[in-house]
Protein backbone atom coordinates (compact mmCIF):
# COMPACT_ATOMS: atom_id res chain seq x y z
CA UNK A 1 0.00 0.00 0.00
CA UNK A 2 1.71 3.13 -1.05
CA UNK A 3 1.78 6.40 1.66
CA UNK A 4 -0.22 9.55 0.31
CA UNK A 5 2.08 12.19 -0.97
CA UNK A 6 0.69 14.43 1.70
CA UNK A 7 1.82 12.30 4.63
CA UNK A 8 5.87 11.95 4.00
CA UNK A 9 7.20 14.84 5.91
CA UNK A 10 11.06 15.90 4.89
CA UNK A 11 13.28 14.67 7.68
CA UNK A 12 15.22 17.13 10.32
CA UNK A 13 18.30 15.70 8.46
CA UNK A 14 19.90 14.66 11.56
CA UNK A 15 17.94 11.57 11.28
CA UNK A 16 18.62 8.89 8.95
CA UNK A 17 16.40 9.60 5.84
CA UNK A 18 12.80 8.19 6.36
CA UNK A 19 12.31 4.54 4.16
CA UNK A 20 8.62 5.92 3.54
CA UNK A 21 10.25 8.41 0.96
CA UNK A 22 11.74 5.64 -0.95
CA UNK A 23 7.96 6.28 -2.77
CA UNK A 24 9.70 8.48 -5.01
CA UNK A 25 13.51 7.43 -5.33
CA UNK A 26 14.63 10.39 -6.16
CA UNK A 27 13.15 12.58 -3.23
CA UNK A 28 14.70 10.17 -1.24
CA UNK A 29 17.87 10.76 -3.09
CA UNK A 30 17.25 14.55 -2.14
CA UNK A 31 16.63 14.07 1.34
CA UNK A 32 19.44 12.14 1.95
CA UNK A 33 21.49 14.66 0.10
CA UNK A 34 20.05 17.48 2.37
CA UNK A 35 21.05 14.88 5.23
CA UNK A 36 24.67 14.71 3.88
CA UNK A 37 25.03 18.89 3.97
CA UNK A 38 23.85 18.56 7.58
CA UNK A 39 26.60 16.00 8.38
CA UNK A 40 29.22 18.44 6.77
CA UNK A 41 28.00 20.96 8.43
CA UNK A 42 28.26 19.31 11.91
CA UNK A 43 31.83 17.84 10.56
CA UNK A 44 32.96 21.09 9.63
CA UNK A 45 31.39 22.53 13.14
CA UNK A 46 33.50 19.73 14.93
CA UNK A 47 36.48 20.74 13.25
CA UNK A 48 36.30 24.42 15.14
CA UNK A 49 35.31 22.99 18.11
CA UNK A 50 37.42 22.63 21.24
CA UNK A 51 35.66 19.61 22.67
CA UNK A 52 33.83 17.19 20.43
CA UNK A 53 30.42 16.22 21.65
CA UNK A 54 29.79 12.25 21.92
CA UNK A 55 26.46 12.74 20.27
CA UNK A 56 27.66 14.72 17.63
CA UNK A 57 30.56 11.82 16.62
CA UNK A 58 27.87 9.57 16.57
CA UNK A 59 25.86 10.80 14.16
CA UNK A 60 28.94 11.49 12.05
CA UNK A 61 30.18 8.21 12.38
CA UNK A 62 26.78 6.11 12.06
CA UNK A 63 26.50 8.06 8.47
CA UNK A 64 29.42 7.80 6.92
CA UNK A 65 29.79 4.37 7.94
CA UNK A 66 26.02 2.74 7.59
CA UNK A 67 24.35 5.32 5.03
CA UNK A 68 27.07 7.02 2.74
CA UNK A 69 27.71 3.59 1.32
CA UNK A 70 24.56 2.77 0.40
CA UNK A 71 23.73 6.29 -1.31
CA UNK A 72 26.74 5.71 -3.02
CA UNK A 73 25.78 2.50 -4.40
CA UNK A 74 22.39 3.86 -5.36
CA UNK A 75 23.84 6.45 -7.34
CA UNK A 76 26.63 4.54 -8.86
CA UNK A 77 24.86 0.99 -9.52
CA UNK A 78 21.17 2.44 -10.52
CA UNK A 79 21.21 6.08 -10.78
CA UNK A 80 24.34 7.19 -12.93
CA UNK A 81 23.39 3.95 -15.52
CA UNK A 82 19.65 4.79 -15.81
CA UNK A 83 20.82 8.69 -16.54
CA UNK A 84 23.58 7.17 -19.29
CA UNK A 85 20.42 5.34 -21.42
CA UNK A 86 17.67 8.13 -20.98
CA UNK A 87 20.27 11.31 -21.40
CA UNK A 88 20.14 13.24 -24.95
CA UNK A 89 23.90 13.96 -26.11
CA UNK A 90 23.22 17.36 -25.84
CA UNK A 91 22.27 17.38 -22.08
CA UNK A 92 26.24 16.19 -21.70
CA UNK A 93 25.61 13.97 -18.44
CA UNK A 94 28.53 11.55 -18.85
CA UNK A 95 30.94 14.84 -18.11
CA UNK A 96 28.87 15.31 -14.48
CA UNK A 97 28.90 11.57 -13.80
CA UNK A 98 32.92 11.33 -14.18
CA UNK A 99 33.18 14.17 -11.73
CA UNK A 100 30.70 12.91 -9.58
CA UNK A 101 32.16 8.94 -9.55
CA UNK A 102 35.50 11.00 -9.19
CA UNK A 103 34.57 12.36 -6.15
CA UNK A 104 32.97 9.22 -5.17
CA UNK A 105 36.43 7.51 -5.36
CA UNK A 106 37.48 10.35 -3.08
CA UNK A 107 35.02 9.33 -0.78
CA UNK A 108 36.22 5.81 -0.71
CA UNK A 109 39.66 7.19 0.10
CA UNK A 110 39.19 9.66 2.81
CA UNK A 111 35.94 8.44 4.60
CA UNK A 112 37.63 5.46 6.68
CA UNK A 113 40.43 7.72 7.57
CA UNK A 114 37.61 10.67 9.10
CA UNK A 115 35.87 7.69 10.59
CA UNK A 116 38.77 6.46 12.37
CA UNK A 117 39.54 10.08 13.32
CA UNK A 118 35.92 10.03 14.88
CA UNK A 119 36.12 6.85 16.58
CA UNK A 120 39.53 7.67 18.61
CA UNK A 121 37.79 11.09 19.59
CA UNK A 122 34.85 8.90 21.01
CA UNK A 123 37.36 6.63 22.74
CA UNK A 124 38.17 9.46 24.69
CA UNK A 125 40.52 11.52 22.86
CA UNK A 126 39.36 14.59 23.78
CA UNK A 127 42.09 17.30 21.71
CA UNK A 128 41.20 17.92 18.33
CA UNK A 129 45.03 17.83 16.43
CA UNK A 130 45.07 20.53 13.84
CA UNK A 131 45.66 17.69 11.35
CA UNK A 132 42.90 16.61 12.28
CA UNK A 133 40.49 19.78 11.95
CA UNK A 134 42.14 19.97 8.28
CA UNK A 135 41.02 16.72 7.54
CA UNK A 136 37.53 17.42 8.70
CA UNK A 137 36.86 20.92 7.00
CA UNK A 138 38.58 19.69 3.95
CA UNK A 139 36.12 16.66 4.01
CA UNK A 140 33.40 18.57 4.65
CA UNK A 141 33.81 20.99 2.14
CA UNK A 142 34.69 18.49 -0.80
CA UNK A 143 31.51 16.47 -0.03
CA UNK A 144 29.68 20.33 0.00
CA UNK A 145 30.18 20.86 -3.98
CA UNK A 146 29.86 17.25 -5.03
CA UNK A 147 26.55 17.62 -3.33
CA UNK A 148 25.92 21.21 -5.57
CA UNK A 149 26.74 19.57 -8.38
CA UNK A 150 24.25 16.51 -8.26
CA UNK A 151 21.26 18.84 -6.93
CA UNK A 152 22.15 21.40 -9.70
CA UNK A 153 22.59 18.71 -12.53
CA UNK A 154 21.65 15.33 -11.95
CA UNK A 155 18.90 15.38 -10.19
CA UNK A 156 16.91 17.69 -12.42
CA UNK A 157 17.81 15.83 -15.41
CA UNK A 158 16.48 12.46 -13.28
CA UNK A 159 13.60 13.95 -13.03
CA UNK A 160 13.33 15.41 -16.21
CA UNK A 161 14.50 12.36 -18.20
CA UNK A 162 14.00 8.88 -16.04
CA UNK A 163 10.99 7.24 -17.52
CA UNK A 164 8.02 6.24 -14.76
CA UNK A 165 9.46 2.46 -15.05
CA UNK A 166 12.86 3.92 -14.40
CA UNK A 167 12.01 5.37 -11.17
CA UNK A 168 10.28 2.35 -10.26
CA UNK A 169 13.49 0.07 -10.84
CA UNK A 170 15.38 2.65 -8.90
CA UNK A 171 12.99 2.10 -5.98
CA UNK A 172 13.15 -1.20 -6.48
CA UNK A 173 17.04 -1.99 -6.04
CA UNK A 174 17.24 0.78 -3.35
CA UNK A 175 14.42 -0.69 -1.57
CA UNK A 176 16.65 -4.01 -1.86
CA UNK A 177 19.67 -2.43 -1.36
CA UNK A 178 18.25 -1.76 2.21
CA UNK A 179 16.52 -4.66 2.70
CA UNK A 180 12.97 -3.39 2.56
CA UNK A 181 11.94 -5.48 -0.22
CA UNK A 182 11.35 -8.04 1.50
CA UNK A 183 9.23 -6.04 4.22
CA UNK A 184 7.12 -4.51 1.37
CA UNK A 185 6.40 -8.00 0.42
CA UNK A 186 5.33 -9.07 3.49
CA UNK A 187 3.19 -6.31 3.73
CA UNK A 188 1.32 -6.72 0.69
CA UNK A 189 0.83 -10.60 1.28
CA UNK A 190 -0.83 -9.44 4.92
Amino acid sequence: MKTPARALKRGDCLSPTNPALLENPLDFIHEEHLREREICTQLALLAGAQTPQADTVAAIVGFLRDELPLHLADEEEDLFPLLRRRCLPEDEIETAIRRLTSDHRHADDDTPRVIADLEGLSAGACALPEEMRDRFASYAAHARRHLILENAIILPFARLRLTARDIETLRLRMMQRRGLDRLKDKTDAD
